[in-house]
């Protein structure tokens, strides 16, 4: 069996440098063209003398963005605890258990997207880094540091004090088609193998990730059949021209190496994270404010519909985007601005392209008609002081409002803010409950929400509270101004 395989490989293989050699001699050599190409903050960073034509194979996306592949090794500190042994404990009594820092050593591969030093790679390849280093493709080593993170797309963002290096450009994901060529660049298994190139096709888009959790699930990987191993994570998914696809980020395995999948996160995805990361310093994801499910073939039937394209509307959050917009319960979403969505990774992915306060027309089937729908899509908290239906306030992630007098009879309190819910975005990380009631903010007193407000936004660098718990117990917290 081994004997056949290895018979019908090396056939494969001579048949694929006949077809070369065929393509070669019938396809005549074009004349030399100069093209130049730009990076995403609009600098040319390269000058091909070739036109793409010209090279029948992979060598024009290989050679054009493996030097724009870089290998990323981190440091991580640790603490260990560990245990007198017991022959000393029988002299000398119970001991406390001592604390050893260690370093640990991790690595990955990066993607130079700018050529002033900005670098992509995967969340997980840095996450906990006390110290990265870059080593390019030149050997050159350069120690990097973290700008931001995105651990629900698993993207995170390096920068180096380096000029004029070599970049890849984006490409737009959502032009990749089933089948087609892409080749995978990283330093699989260490720094000894970086640069390595290996090709595979595009083997499916939109993936569910396997055992992939977050708080906010990204269900639109491309999956593809290049050879992927520990060490290629972060490194770059590119097409035949040499642009940027996708970041590759995990694999499929029983036994820890390549098994025949490998997943990417979707560079339209990238990209947009990136360019949050640098202008913002986080992540501003925008939100629809839906559940939604696949159509199945009964829903087909159910509702008479034509195809098993779209996705079929199970709930719309009260107050959200899709509920201002018009959309209902039960309505079919076809399209997001003239994008055909096929399932419900489909939508989140096209969701994601867009930040809160963007606009989008949304067309829908209802009732046997089609719909377009004007959506404003939102973040995933309320901007500070956004007041709800109920009347709450919205508070760096929070919602505030003025203590009943129930509530500051029982505390023996004249006046106070109550935090309604304290969320999970800064509000909650600063410590604050739900039920504390604010009574100082920067030594100011308050008694409604826009005291808290206003005091907050006075403040140039730190918001700090004072009050008490919802059993009476004296507290306080604070955060950065930015929310950091």
């Amino acid at each position: 069996m081994k004997k056949s395989f290895a018979t019908i490989i090396l056939s494969v293989a001579l048949s694929a440098l006949a077809a070369v050699g065929i393509v070669k001699a019938a396809t005549p050599s074009q004349a030399s063209a100069s093209t130049t190409s730009y990076s995403i903050d609009g600098s040319a960073y390269r000058t091909v003398n070739l036109a793409e034509t010209d090279y029948p194979d992979f060598t024009y996306a290989a050679e054009s963005a493996v030097d724009a592949v870089v290998f990323v090794k981190v440091t991580i500190k640790t603490e260990q605890q560990y245990y007198i042994d017991p022959f000393f404990k029988f002299f000398f009594g119970d001991q406390m258990p001592q604390t050893q820092e260690r370093e640990q050593q991790g690595s990955g591969s990066g993607v130079i997207i700018r050529g002033d030093g900005y670098i992509v790679t995967n969340n997980h390849v840095v996450q906990g880094a006390t110290k990265v280093e870059v080593t390019l493709n030149n050997n050159k080593v350069y120690e990097a540091k973290i700008i931001g993170t995105d651990p629900v797309t698993d993207v995170a963002l390096l920068k180096i004090e380096a000029e004029g290096l070599p970049i890849v450009p984006f490409a737009d994901s959502d032009k990749l088609r089933l089948g087609e060529w892409v080749l995978a660049i990283g330093s699989p298994l260490g720094e000894q193998l970086k640069g390595t190139i290996t090709a595979g096709i595009v083997s499916a888009k939109g993936r569910s990730m396997p055992n992939y959790s977050g708080e906010f699930k990204i269900e639109s990987f491309i999956q593809t059949d290049a050879a992927v191993n520990p060490g290629n994570s972060g490194g770059a998914l590119v097409n035949k021209k040499g642009e940027l696809v996708g970041i590759n980020t995990a694999i499929v395995s029983q036994t820890g190496a390549y098994s025949g999948y490998s997943f990417a996160v979707p560079s339209n995805i990238v990209k947009k994270v990136v360019g949050d990361l640098i202008d913002f310093g986080s992540v501003k994801r925008a939100r629809l404010g839906v559940t939604m499910s696949p159509i199945s073939e009964k829903k087909a039937e159910e509702l008479k519909l034509s195809s098993l394209e779209g996705v079929y509307i199970n709930e719309v959050t009260k107050g959200g985007a899709a509920d201002k917009a018009g959309i209902k319960e039960g309505d079919i979403l076809l399209k997001v601005d003239g994008t055909v969505i096929k399932t419900p990774s489909g939508l989140q992915e096209k969701v994601n392209s867009y930040h809160p306060g963007d606009k989008a027309v949304v067309t829908v089937i209802r009732e046997g008609k089609t719909l377009d729908l004007k959506v404003e899509f939102q973040g995933s908290e309320a901007a500070t002081g956004t007041v709800d239906e109920e009347g709450a306030v919205a508070f760096y992630g929070g919602k505030l409002r003025e203590a009943s007098k129930e509530t500051l009879a029982r505390l023996g309190l004249k006046s106070g803010v109550e935090i309604v819910s304290a969320g999970s975005g800064v509000l909650a990380n600063a410590g604050a409950s739900d039920g504390f009631i604010i009574l100082y903010v920067n030594d100011q007193p308050v008694s409604k929400p826009q005291d808290v407000i206003s005091v907050a936004k006075k403040s140039r660098r730190a918001v700090y509270v004072e009050g008490v718990s919802a059993t009476g117990k004296q507290g306080f917290f604070g955060f950065a101004k930015d929310g950091k």
